[in-house]
């Protein structure tokens, strides 16, 4: 079988975009898990399927590079909707539903996409960790000297502690700058590995920053590995977040096919 593909990435979020709208294309997670290899396959960090649902322009579909169905990629959001323009399906905005529920977008240019994410109504605050779910569960980690920290060994001994092992945590370390703007380095499970960005931590380390803040409208500059993004929001009670939108790049690579064994 010979599988059409594009190539995109959402500020280093790189993840292998698929049209599926025949329904015809049906992926076994060891293919899954193949196609994002790096060495062997087209490389990514995760995979996604854009399919039709009725009320919607489309349906976005997530599996991590694992293979597995996994919960929402905020940059693979951005980046889906850039793919159903580029297909033609929308124009400048879109609504799509996703594991989380329903996306509204908006393509601010040909590089730049506003998504918006879902509600938050719980922050768990412990000294300096919060513990959220943006579409994805996320634990943030306020810290210092962020370049030299060894990311991949603190955040395995998170991800993989008898608390979150079963079900995974998404693991971020942050990094003031200043009252507006932050720096953010992320362990994503199901790549188990660190990523150049997360969408969804990203958004994660935004709301933390607001949680001891009075209630408000909020902007945050928000620097990745792979790239700098926005999230704006706003903090209409204690716990609680809404009309929350994640600001980045979503472009193009390249597209192709492949042979799928």
């Amino acid at each position: 079988m010979t599988l059409n593909f594009s190539k995109y990435t959402g500020a280093g979020n790189d993840l292998i975009l698929i049209d599926n709208r025949t329904q015809n294309i049906k992926l076994s997670t060891q293919q899954i898990n193949n196609l994002c290899d790096r060495h062997f396959g087209i490389g990514g960090d995760g995979l996604m399927l854009l399919e039709n649902i009725k009320d919607y322009d489309f349906k976005m579909t997530y599996y991590n590079a694992d293979g597995l169905e996994s919960t929402m990629c905020g940059n693979g959001g951005r980046c889906m909707v850039m793919f159903a323009k580029h297909l033609d399906i929308i124009k400048k905005t879109c609504s799509f539903y996703a594991i989380d529920g329903p996306h509204d977008a908006h393509i601010i240019d040909d590089t730049t996409v506003a998504l918006s994410m879902c509600a938050v109504d719980i922050i768990l605050q412990k000294n300096n960790q919060f513990i959220l779910n943006t579409g994805s569960p996320h634990l943030v980690t306020m810290t210092q000297n962020i370049d030299s920290l060894d990311v991949f060994t603190k955040a395995r001994t998170i991800r993989y502690s008898p608390e979150f092992a079963k079900d995974g945590i998404n693991v971020n370390f942050v990094e003031k700058i200043n009252d507006q703007a932050i720096k953010i380095r992320t362990y994503e499970r199901g790549v188990e590995a660190e990523t150049l960005c997360c969408g969804t931590g990203v958004t994660a380390a935004s709301l933390s920053q607001a949680v001891n803040l009075p209630i408000g409208q909020y902007r945050y500059l928000i620097k990745a590995v792979g790239g700098e993004l926005q999230v704006t929001f706003d903090k209409i009670d204690t716990n609680k977040y809404r009309n929350i939108k994640l600001i980045g790049s979503a472009l193009h690579v390249f597209s192709g096919t492949i042979s799928l064994l």
